[in-house]
């Protein structure tokens, strides 16, 4: 019998954390959360103290009981879940399951955390347990409570207003907002011409360019020459003054010093990552996760980095010491600083108790422990272990020189300037990434030169520039403004942006985000009618409001209280005075020269349409959906009036079946018989003629033809070729077929047999719930109407269950409160409008991936 139970909350972690415990500890896992809010109206009640219901969520019912028959042959229970906001609620959650089922009266509770999963800091972690902090749980609380309030109340509101399946959320929204002011800065964006000229000069064979600075004694601005005719003919003055030399009237030497980046926090990881390796941020934080978790590198299990969430760029004092002794040893004393470096953290809530990003050890070498690793495992442990090193060593030191060249006796001037790079420094290890390219002088030589030389002048060139708008944001330049703003917090980035893009909000343009249609619609309503939600300053004030609770400065329910009854009151009041036209930005084109009626373009149920007629005319309104590329708020009459020509009749098959071609909600198509066929690429609807169109419906045909193997028609059970592999189905439920079977010889028996033995698919919908139930909570289920196909959320059956109210108590070593009789109720994942918040819906973690990890974070 094991004297210890442990609770992690990924089984990886567990499995590396009990090799280094020994045989009187077990470890198990909780796989993220444990319990949610219960997913309808009520679960957070305002009226009384924001009272909050939970449940316990039904994939969590099993593990639970796993837990609880272990906890019974055990002498105490040690939480240690992961060492922020969202594991210190884990660990309360499973502790108030536990206590409600009897199973911690007689048992001590001891709440332990570690940022490191190496054998010296989980020993340590054992030998000093705490009491489960009760700051840090109000405050996850409190921002699970505003979450759920923002999603249950103006999602809805949305799906009415403008179209079901939309979201918005406490972080989202301001995120969009950022996206959408971008692109409109973007599109008000007036180029202004400007010329620059440049002297191409030579001294001793060594050539360079000097750039105009004064002209006639006057220092240039970016605009003084502002078209061809004055560029021009200071580029004639310029040349006849020099008369082939250039005379140098200044040289100024000087050594500058770069010193390196901090070490990595989870914002700055998120940054690099998308710079360096292309991740997304919720690539980058699942494979941090694993890496933090365990690798096996040939000995069992072991945590290569750090605890991947956090906002500190503080290293441990054992740490800076082994990694100064690494760079001596690899690099030379001469790069190892006189004094360690210290980075003093920006942000106002990180703990002190928390580290940056490391490796757990230097000394293992990425490619030594490149083998046992992924290629993505690999490609990030390098950065940080690269990025660790440097913060370590001395500066970079470059030589600048600067130059000024003056043609013949005149008051013009031109300036040139180079830079060399003397000692490397960091630089040998790592350089920091930048978003958006930068002119550098970095490495630009320049000839030996001295006070009253001449150099040869080649030629005076002109080159006209346009200014240009800013640039779109990418992954890494949204984090990045987002955290300079306040806004969010690093650990929830990944969900925020996951989140636009499954909900269609925005499309990427390469690497950049573009505002879709439905994107800037939403975010048109909302800083219309909710301006206060979706300012950056009161959403940054809100994070620190939060922040302060999980410091024990502030109570959590005045908080939401000072929240809530404005927004109530807001709702209610968009709710009756907003209608729909108003909300969808209905804009008219004009009348359709053939029946007089109006030509408008709105949002639709499928995306964006242009509409000929009212609701209110007799005839009933003709509908067209706008083609890819086009965009509501530019699309004009004439465009709006070509799409009405569609679909085209083109012919048909040899086999007699009709042809024709339309656009639909997946684009482009043609259409034969019944069946449809996706145009390619390169088609375009209104040229495409009948030869082109049959080539398509063959190719169609044909992987129709690869894709069936076998059918047993009577049974309506059919054996295909899947993505996958073969499988058979029955229209509800796939099963695999095993390897060493041939699909075609396949028996009705043994497809049976298969199907019977598949495992259920997963609901869509919360089955069960009655209608009054998810219409009042805005959760009932429905397809995303987009052009695209969205992602929703998988929701889990509930079972018919009274509900538990979860209310505040923070646990002790030994809890000695009254036992309440416990009430088990279970709950989807994550409910309807509530994680559509969009936000993190508290975290993740909510909807873990069987790793326990935070799923999309």
């Amino acid at each position: 019998m094991s004297k210890h139970l442990v609770i992690v909350e990924s089984p990886a972690k567990g499995k590396t954390i009990e090799k280094y415990l020994g045989p009187d500890y077990q470890v198990m896992a909780s796989y993220g959360h444990v319990r949610d809010l219960v997913p309808k109206e009520g679960a957070v009640d305002p009226e009384n103290g924001f009272r909050m219901k939970y449940d316990v969520i039904e994939r969590s019912e099993k593990q639970i009981e796993a837990i609880a028959k272990a906890l019974k042959k055990a002498d105490d229970l040690i939480l240690a879940t992961d060492p922020d906001r969202e594991g210190e609620a884990i660990s309360w959650h499973l502790y108030e399951v536990l206590r409600d089922r009897g199973l911690l009266d007689d048992r001590g509770v001891h709440r332990v955390v570690f940022h490191e999963i190496t054998k010296k800091a989980i020993q340590q972690a054992i030998e000093e347990p705490r009491d489960l902090a009760k700051p840090l749980i109000d405050a996850q609380q409190a921002r699970r409570a505003l979450d759920y309030l923002v999603g249950f109340n103006l999602s809805p509101l949305l799906w009415r207003k403008i179209k079901r399946g939309l979201s918005a959320g406490r972080v989202q929204s301001p995120a969009l907002r950022m996206i959408c002011e971008r692109e409109n800065e973007i599109e008000a964006f007036v180029p202004r011409e400007y010329w620059t000229l440049d002297a191409k000069a030579e001294r001793q064979g060594q050539p360079f360019t000097a750039r105009l600075t004064h002209l006639d004694g006057n220092k240039l601005d970016q605009f003084d020459l502002n078209s061809a005719d004055l560029a021009h003919d200071a580029q004639k003055r310029l040349t006849e003054a020099a008369n082939g030399e250039l005379r140098v009237a200044k040289v100024e030497k000087k050594q500058r010093r770069r010193n390196p980046a901090a070490p990595f926090t989870t914002s700055t990881l998120q940054q690099e990552a998308s710079r360096k390796l292309g991740f997304t941020a919720s690539r980058t934080m699942r494979t941090a996760q694993q890496l933090y978790e365990g690798i096996d590198l040939g000995s069992g299990a072991i945590g290569l980095i750090t605890y991947m969430r956090t906002d500190s760029v503080a290293l441990a004092g054992e740490a800076i010491g082994e990694i100064r002794g690494l760079i001596e040893e690899r690099y030379g004393a001469n790069n190892v600083p006189d004094s360690p470096r210290q980075y003093k953290t920006k942000s106002k809530n990180a703990q002190e108790a928390h580290e940056a990003i490391r490796p757990t050890s230097v000394r293992r070498l990425p490619n030594e422990v490149r083998a046992r690793l992924s290629s993505d495992q690999a490609r990030l442990y390098d950065l940080i272990w690269k990025r660790t090193v440097a913060c370590q060593m001395i500066h970079a030191t470059f030589d600048t020189v600067a130059a000024d060249l003056v043609p013949g006796d005149s008051q013009h001037q031109f300036r040139a300037t180079g830079s060399t790079l003397v000692d490397p420094g960091f630089i040998a290890v790592y350089q920091e990434g930048r978003d958006d390219a930068q002119d550098d002088d970095e490495d630009k030589r320049l000839p030996e030169m001295a006070e009253g030389d001449t150099v040869q002048l080649d030629e005076v060139t002109a080159d006209q520039h346009f200014t240009e708008p800013p640039p779109r944001y990418t992954e890494a330049s949204l984090v990045k403004t987002l955290e300079e703003y306040g806004i969010g917090r690093p650990s929830t980035y990944a969900s925020i942006i996951s989140t636009l893009q499954s909900r269609e909000y925005v499309e990427m343009d390469g690497k950049r985000f573009i505002p879709t249609d439905t994107g800037r619609i939403v975010n048109s309503f909302l800083t219309q009618h909710f301006d206060r939600y979706v300012d950056y300053d009161f959403t940054a004030k809100l994070e620190d409001e939060l922040d302060a609770i999980s410091r024990g400065e502030k109570d959590w329910v005045p908080v939401l209280e000072d929240f809530w009854g404005d927004f109530r009151d807001r709702v209610k009041e968009k709710e009756e005075n907003v209608t729909r036209a108003e909300a969808v930005q209905s804009r008219e084109l004009g009348p359709d020269p053939q029946s007089g009626r109006p030509v408008s373009v709105r949002l639709g149920r499928f995306g964006p349409i242009v509409q000929i007629g009212t609701k209110d005319d007799e005839e009933k309104p003709r509908f067209a959906g706008l083609l890819p590329g086009q965009k509501m708020d530019k699309i004009t009459l004439d465009e709006a009036l070509e799409l009405f020509k569609l679909p085209r009749d083109l012919g048909e098959t040899p086999e007699g079946e009709p042809v024709m071609v339309n656009i639909g909600r997946f684009g482009p198509y043609v259409k034969y018989g019944s069946k449809y066929a996706s145009l390619g690429p390169d088609d375009d609807v209104w040229t495409i003629e009948l030869p082109r169109a049959l080539e398509i419906v063959a190719e169609k045909k044909q992987k129709d033809a690869e894709r069936f193997i076998k059918s047993f028609d009577e049974e309506g059970i059919q054996v295909l070729n899947g993505r996958y592999g073969p499988y058979v189905t029955d229209g509800n439920k796939n099963a695999k077929i095993p390897k060493e079977t041939d699909p075609k010889s396949l028996t009705l028996a043994q497809c049976q047999e298969l199907i019977a033995a598949a495992p259920e698919r997963k609901g869509r919908g919360r089955k069960g719930a009655s209608k009054s139930t998810a219409k009042s909570s805005g959760k009932t289920a429905s397809k995303s109407s987009t052009a695209k196909k969205t992602s929703t959320k998988k929701a889990a059956t509930t079972k018919k269950a009274a509900s538990k109210t979860g209310t505040k108590k923070t646990a002790v070593k030994k809890s000695t409160s009254k036992k309440a009789p416990a009430k088990k109720a279970t709950t989807a994942k994550s409910g309807g409008a509530k994680s559509d918040s969009g936000d993190n819906a508290g975290d993740s973690r909510l909807s873990a991936q069987p790793s326990g990890d935070r799923g999309s974070e």
